[in-house]
């Protein structure tokens, strides 16, 4: 049986914000972070057999305290959550991924929940879902 192996960085952009932050891949929760302080290097390995999949990265705990804004409602230093170097069996996949990606999220409840694009940066809670199928050679020869 083949096996394909997804990997990303996942780096936080202050230590001082105690994200959550989980990785699922279908049903499977593969990683909890109750604080990540440093960049992680997630790498998981799975069946390569037919079928559809989606990969999830979770955020909570991000607080309106989390952003600095100035007088004029500029944005002046923010807690974030970087998604990036994602690679299948070592092949760079990084703009494919951000093309493909969703981003579900509520303005960290301050607004209805919406469905928007991800460019790598997640500044509020919520999830970013990406999905493909397996065998992932042949997903890849329909998406690149």
């Amino acid at each position: 049986m083949d096996k394909v192996k997804i990997a990303f960085d996942i780096a936080p952009t202050s230590v001082a914000c105690p994200f959550h932050i989980e990785v699922w891949l279908d049903q499977s929760k593969l990683l909890t972070l109750d604080h990540a302080t440093d960049v992680v290097h997630f790498e998981h390995e799975f069946d390569d057999d037919d079928g559809e999949h989606q990969l999830r990265v979770t955020l909570q705990g991000k607080l309106p305290e989390h952003t600095k804004i100035d007088e004029q409602g500029n944005i002046i230093s923010d807690a974030t959550l970087q998604i990036s170097n994602v690679t299948i069996d070592e092949l760079d996949i990084n703009k494919l991924f951000l093309e493909k990606c969703v981003y579900t999220h509520d303005f960290n409840g301050t607004q209805p929940e919406i469905e928007d694009t991800f460019h790598g940066i997640a500044g509020c809670n919520g999830t970013i879902s990406f999905e493909f199928s397996t065998p992932v050679y042949l997903w890849l020869l329909e998406n690149m």
